[in-house]
């Protein structure tokens, strides 16, 4: 396990881009080795799939927040995380494959359920059913609040 100490968030700026593409590409990583497309075109789609979602989460969430996540300050993930009235949202956690089942997400999930716990608010995300990470959201108590397809809509709700 990794020394809480260590972790840190810092704002994401236009620098990171290159850095926060590669994260992306690796989310999609398993679902692209399944199609039969060059190295090319599977840099394309992750490209204009990366710029997609970058529009779509500034538009539609301007005021969410979207960190850099450091391991002893070197970037290692990224988290995006919107702060409502009615509760938080995470748009996407993700750490890099080296640095999974090391305790980050458990720190950072936990930081924002404790945040969540203190406002009366609930945290949300959606992931999909075939995603490893649902066994860490369940653990930590999230629940599944709708299903659509593979997705799922998971909640944690603060204790009342």
């Amino acid at each position: 396990m990794i020394s809480i100490e260590k972790i840190t968030l810092r704002p994401v700026s236009e620098e990171d881009d290159d850095f926060l593409l590669s994260v992306y590409a690796g989310t999609r990583a398993a679902e692209l080795a399944q199609v039969p497309w060059s190295a090319e075109q599977k840099e394309a789609f992750v490209r204009m799939q990366f710029t997609a979602q970058k529009q779509h989460y500034a538009a539609e969430y301007a005021q969410a927040n979207h960190d850099l996540i450091c391991l002893d300050g070197v970037p290692v993930g990224r988290i995006y995380l919107a702060r409502a009235a009615d509760g938080f949202h995470i748009l996407d956690i993700t750490v890099l494959p080296e640095h999974r089942n090391s305790g980050i997400g458990s720190f950072l999930l936990g930081r924002i359920i404790e945040e969540a716990q203190g406002a009366g608010k609930p945290v949300s995300i959606y992931i999909e059913n075939f995603n490893p990470s649902l066994r860490l959201f369940e653990r930590l108590g999230f629940h599944k609040d709708k299903e659509h397809g593979f997705q799922l809509f998971l909640k944690w709700s603060p204790s009342r």
